[in-house]
């Protein structure tokens, strides 16, 4: 089962990264992991840096895929971001939270982006 649900996600991250480039979204990682975290996608959009977490699922039985970014995974991704802010010398930047997600039903993607999906409101050191 777990073979398939990474397949799944690395799908649904693949349809993301697509679904970002036709929207405008230039992508500059994937996959970008830290010893804090990792971050599914990070792309600019407009001169904005963009932390995109993406969640897939095969239907929204159980809830909306976005509905699974837990304020836990947020902070988790919110540290990866400061690492990678940080490492890039990029602090002076602006820069979101975006989440894409992805239900596959009746075999096509059907696809939500939601920017500025969340903010951190604590700070973070490392």
């Amino acid at each position: 089962m777990s073979g398939d649900r990474i397949e799944l996600g690395r799908a649904g991250e693949e349809t993301a990264a697509d679904f970002l480039k036709n929207h405008g979204y230039r992508i500059l990682f994937s996959n970008y992991k830290t010893k804090l975290g990792e971050i599914d996608i990070i792309a600019k959009d407009k001169g904005v840096i963009c932390f995109i977490e993406v969640k897939t699922r095969t239907t929204d039985k159980f809830g909306l895929p976005q509905e699974a970014v837990s304020h836990i995974k947020q902070r988790q991704i919110g540290k990866a971001a400061l690492v990678f802010l940080k490492e890039k010398k990029l602090l002076d930047k602006k820069a979101r939270f975006d989440v894409v997600s992805v239900i596959y039903a009746q075999g096509r993607p059907k696809i939500d982006l939601i920017q500025n999906a969340f903010e951190l409101n604590e700070s973070f050191t490392y």
